[in-house]
This record gives structure tokens, C-alpha cells and sequence, in this order.
């Protein structure tokens, strides 16, 4: 098979297997992380969650970086990235041990949201980094077959983090505490797994660093108008970010419905609901699973924007069909072909913005890249907190997301049929 033998040519790469251990280990901590934190915020017992409490803590967790977003980006273009790795991930562990602390000493929700912000302000860093220095180890050939590879790894390694995090949950007679630490000696393991890659090995290269904090500041403003700027010329990347954006406010609102339903509608006990969670989330792992298999595929043959136009199409077809009765098994299914269609799109949009984009400013695109993935799926939090009932049945939000699933096929297909994108 093709991807078969793609894969065994990647694995053979040094520096591609270097870094995607970084992404491995750095995610998997993340999956440990936010079970942690959505174990604590969602399925305490003593919490009455709802949707309105979900999207607050959303709105707290993913809102303020968005807003300095793409000034952290500036910065992620002058700073090597492979010291954005080692110290990004020292600081998360750090703060995922203070995180624990506050959760053992039951402080007030702001000082534990602050915590929790300050370690999701870093992974903004981490992620977007390691986006931006794919290219640097592998060959423009590969580059579909690697954004296939290494963030649907990544995926899957949140989606075994997370499975982790139930079983030292259940160990530790559920201790969220216990679980936020071991997700921070995963971000420890992620650091000093960097040291394995040279320092300037994944660039940016030296004529763009500025090593000094002082002059990189000095520049944000610039390097934020020159980025935007850098976009506005490369029309391909700005179409695949504004569609992806969509599909991940789809996504957001979804998962705010499942959340509901796990706690109230399928399960009569916070634990039952919990690992209701749980089944749903490897599930849609292995959806992302299946779009790293299919993606390369459906890219050779349809085209980039063409099979972002499949896969879109087929959710909107399928997400009505599947979760309008609110049953716990179509559900199930849907959340399977959603974690494919998210990931297809992904690996799609990630191809496109790299090829497309220069490597100098890679860094602050992907930067708002995240930022558009933050505020869309805090916007769809805030939508559903206000179409979802208690128990989290909303045929209106079901249909308003399939409607969304097929505008977005309509325009990605439209400008496909015109042969202004490939």
C-alpha cells in the first residue's frame, strides 16, 4: 500500500521521528491534562454543570490568548523552535504541578482557571511550533503524507492520554490531583526529548531570529501587520483557515452537546456519564485515525480543496442523520465520522497554509491559526449555551451545524469548480 510505504520512508527519517516524539509525548500529557481539568470543572459531583458553565470555562480557559495570539506568533517566528519545545514544555510542567496543588487545596475557581489558562497560553506555543517545523524535516513530497502522519498521531496520542487519565483517575479513587501530574512529567519527557534534535535545526533560520526579547517586542506590531499581510497575498491559506475555522465552530458545538448528554441524558451517575466520555473520545481517535489512512488518498485523487468539499459534504449529510435521535449508539457512529472529517480537513488546510505561506512567517500563521480554532470553538460554546436544554437535546442545533457542514462544501466547491485554489 502506498501509505504503507510512505509511512515506513517517514519513520525512517532521524529528525521526522525526533520531533514527532516531541508531538507524542507533549499531547499525551494534553489529553491527561484536559480529562483532568474536565473531570474537575464537568463531573465533579458536587458541580451542577451547564452548558452556560462549560462555555464560561472555555470562554476563561481559550479566550485571553486569543486575543494576544498572534503576538505570540510574532515571537514564535524569532525564536528557534526547538528551545520553544524544551522551555514551553518545562514551563507546562511546572505549572501543571502548581495546578495540582490547587486542586488539592480546593482554592476558588479564578485562582485554579488561572492556573489552567497560563498552561493552555503555553501550548499555544508547543503546537503551533511544532506545525511550523514539519517542513524542516521532511521533503516537499512528503509534506501531505507527514500532515497526515504526525497530527493524527498527535490526536491519537491526546486520545490514549486521556484514556490514561480515566485509569489513574479510577487507581487514584479519583484524584483529579494525581492526574494533572502525570501530565506534567509527560510535558517534562516531551522537554528532554527535544535535546535529541539540534538546536537550530528546525529553524527559523538565523538571518530571521532575533534572540533577544527586547527587539522582538519592539517588532510585534510589525511582524502581526507583515504576517496578516503575507496572508492576504496567498489567497489559497486564507480560504482553507476560514473554512477549517467553520468546521471546527461545528465541532465545538457538538462537543458541548455530547457533554450534556453524557452527564444528564445517557447516564444516571457522574462516573457512568464519565466513561460515556471516555468511549466517545476513542471513538473519535480512531475517526482521526482513519482520515490519516484516507487523507493522502482522497488528496492525490480529488485535490485539496476537493476532498476538504468530500469530506464536508459527507458530514453534512451524515451528522443530521445520525444524531437527530439523541441515541447513544448513532451518536457514537457520528462522532467516528465527525473525528474523520475534522482531521481530513485538517491535514488538508495544514498542507495548504505550508505550501503556501514562506517559511519565515509560518509561525505567526499557524499562531493564528489557533487563535481561529480558540475563538471558534468558544463562540460555539457560547451558541449551544443558548440553544441546548438541560439534558442536551436540540434538534436546532443539530440542523443549524448540518447547514453550516453544507455552506462550507458549497463555497470550497465553488472555488474548486473555478480553478482559482488547487
Amino acid at each position: 500500500m502506498p501509505v504503507v510505504r510512505d509511512l515506513r520512508v517517514l519513520l525512517r527519517l532521524p529528525n521526522f521521528r525526533r520531533l514527532l516524539t516531541v508531538r507524542l509525548l507533549s499531547q499525551s500529557a494534553d489529553g491527561v491534562y484536559q480529562v483532568a481539568l474536565a473531570t474537575y470543572v464537568v463531573f465533579s459531583p458536587e458541580r451542577q454543570t451547564s452548558p452556560a458553565a462549560i462555555a464560561s470555562a472555555m470562554a476563561v480557559l481559550l479566550l485571553p490568548y486569543s486575543f494576544v495570539g498572534p503576538f505570540a506568533g510574532v515571537l514564535l517566528d524569532r525564536w528557534q523552535r526547538r528551545q520553544v519545545f524544551l522551555y514551553g514544555n518545562l514551563l507546562r510542567a511546572l505549572l501543571a504541578g502548581c495546578t495540582a496543588l490547587l486542586i488539592i487545596a480546593s482554592v476558588p475557581d479564578w485562582l485554579f482557571y488561572a492556573s489552567a489558562l497560563a498552561v493552555t497560553a503555553v501550548n499555544r506555543f508547543v503546537l503551533a511550533g511544532l506545525s511550523a517545523a514539519l517542513p524542516r524535516v521532511v521533503d516537499p513530497d512528503r509534506l501531505v503524507m507527514a500532515n497526515s502522519v504526525s497530527p493524527t498521531a498527535g490526536t491519537l496520542a491526546a486520545t490514549a492520554g486521556g484514556g490514561l487519565a480515566f485509569l489513574v483517575r479510577v487507581v487514584a479513587s479519583d484524584s483529579d490531583a494525581a492526574v494533572v501530574l502525570l501530565g506534567a512529567v509527560l510535558y517534562l519527557c516531551s522537554a528532554l526529548s527535544s535535546l535529541r534534535m539540534g538546536r537550530e535545526l528546525l529553524g527559523p533560520d538565523q538571518d530571521v531570529v532575533q534572540p533577544h526579547l527586547g527587539a522582538a517586542l519592539a517588532s510585534t506590531a510589525r511582524g502581526l501587520l507583515d504576517g496578516l499581510r503575507h496572508l492576504g497575498h496567498r489567497r489559497a491559506a486564507a480560504l482553507a483557515l476560514a473554512a477549517m475555522t467553520m468546521l471546527r465552530f461545528c465541532y465545538g458545538a457538538l462537543t458541548v452537546m455530547v457533554l450534556m448528554l453524557c452527564r444528564y441524558a445517557w447516564s444516571a451517575s457522574e462516573s457512568e456519564g464519565l466513561a460515556l466520555l471516555g468511549v466517545a473520545l476513542a471513538v473519535s481517535g480512531a475517526g482521526f485515525f482513519a482520515a490519516a489512512v484516507f487523507s493522502p488518498w482522497g488528496i492525490d485523487r480529488l485535490g485539496r480543496f476537493g476532498w476538504m468539499v468530500a469530506c464536508t459534504a459527507a458530514a453534512a449529510v451524515l451528522e443530521p442523520a445520525l444524531a437527530l435521535p439523541f441515541a447513544a449508539g448513532p451518536m457514537l457512529v457520528a462522532a467516528f465520522v465527525l473525528g474523520l472529517v475534522t482531521q481530513g480537513s485538517k491535514i488538508a488546510t495544514d498542507t495548504v497554509v505550508q505550501t503556501s505561506v514562506d517559511d519565515a512567517f509560518r509561525g505567526r500563521i499557524f499562531s493564528l491559526y489557533d487563535v481561529l480554532f480558540n475563538v471558534a470553538f468558544v463562540g460555539a460554546a457560547a451558541v449551544a449555551a443558548l440553544m441546548l436544554p438541560p439534558d442536551g437535546r436540540s434538534a436546532p442545533l443539530v440542523v443549524m451545524v448540518a447547514v453550516i457542514y453544507a455552506t462550507v462544501a458549497a463555497a470550497l466547491g465553488r472555488w474548486s469548480r473555478t480553478g482559482r485554489v488547487l
